[in-house]
């Protein structure tokens, strides 16, 4: 959140749930069937790179939530013979964009946010799959 510019009292919550859990998130909130590595819910529609102004005497800016199922993202690691840390990193970082206003609907869109993934995971010293 820092590399795109947003304060450091934004928040985000990351939540970690099983994937009977994460199951009834997809079916309940996307209208999909099955679980899922990564979900996110934005309190507000953003744009990349546009960050918007907080107001100094209220709240903390709250960007949303991102729901993790690990189980689903370690078989998914295990099937890509990429290391859990990697996945799991690309996972946070993957729905922490969405909540800014990344997405990948078409092509141009997917690359840009693949891209930026890169830069991110190569900051912490992972890579992106």
């Amino acid at each position: 959140m820092k590399e795109e510019g947003y304060p450091e009292a934004a928040e985000v919550t990351v939540l970690f749930v099983d994937e009977d859990e994460m199951t009834s998130y997809n079916r309940r909130f996307l209208d999909r069937g099955g679980a899922t590595d990564v979900l996110a819910f934005p309190v507000e529609t953003l744009v990349p790179g546009v960050v918007p102004d907080p107001d100094p005497l209220g709240p903390p800016l709250m960007l949303g939530d991102v729901v993790i199922s690990p189980s689903y993202v370690r078989r998914q690691a295990a099937d890509l013979g990429v290391p859990f840390e990697d996945e799991m990193t690309l996972m946070v970082t993957h729905g922490i964009l969405h909540l800014l206003g990344y997405d990948h609907v078409d092509d141009d869109e997917a690359e840009k946010m693949e891209s930026r993934e890169r830069q991110l995971l190569a900051l912490v010293g992972r890579t992106r799959r």
